[in-house]
């Protein structure tokens, strides 16, 4: 069997696995908050957030509105690194009030190595913006970009267990490694799209925000 027919069926299995595993570990997941019909989700990041790759209405968020029948605001901004990020989202917490932040950002850091200490710091400034306002987070881990996304970039999980934070670490890898979900090196395409809000919404499903199957 080909080499790459192997690595996409490997890939494919990692995907799988990922979707039906997710709602078997949300003993170790924090809980949040009920997402009510009227509850406004606030997804803040770069271009995996804006949709690159894909048209607007192919994005995460938007597919993941249309999966949980909640407000998604897409709120993300190609190119954006987290020193820009962590000025931007007070003003955006204060003029939505969402009742759930999804945080994916700090891609274009790791493009282009910025010093890890200060990502970290400008990722621990976002989610202190969101505690402030009584705002739970729910944090998406970012591989490190490379000839294989095998998994997130450490310091996304050691943010989780500091703050205590819903985490979603396994998709973007997931994604990143299969390149037929993929637009380009970097960015999903449509299909990659809906795997990231299919697993976003069996962790909403396991963590409480929504019922399951809902």
């Amino acid at each position: 069997m080909p080499a790459t027919i192997l690595r996409r069926q490997c890939v494919h299995g990692l995907l799988l696995c990922c979707l039906q595993l997710l709602s078997a570990c949300s003993d170790n997941q924090p809980r949040l908050p009920e997402l009510l019909d009227d509850a406004v989700v606030l997804a803040f990041g770069d271009s995996l957030t804006f949709g690159t790759g894909a048209e607007p209405a192919e994005s995460w968020p938007a597919v993941l509105a249309q999966l949980t029948g909640r407000a998604v605001i897409n709120a993300g901004i190609p190119g954006e690194v987290t020193a820009s990020g962590k000025s931007r989202l007070p003003e955006l917490l204060d003029v939505h009030h969402p009742d759930l932040l999804i945080l994916c950002h700090g891609g274009n850091d790791l493009l282009r190595k910025f010093n890890p200490q200060a990502t970290r710091a400008n990722l621990e400034a976002m989610i202190e913006s969101a505690r402030q306002r009584r705002i739970p987070v729910l944090l998406m881990g970012v591989p490190r970009p490379g000839l294989v996304w095998l998994e997130s970039a450490e310091l996304y999980s050691r943010l989780a267990e500091q703050y205590g934070l819903a985490y979603e670490g396994d998709i973007l890898p997931a994604v990143e490694s299969d390149d037929s979900l993929k637009s380009d090196h970097v960015h999903p395409n449509a299909a990659g799209y809906r795997k990231i809000a299919e697993a976003l919404l069996l962790r909403l499903q396991a963590s409480g925000a929504l019922p399951p199957g809902g």
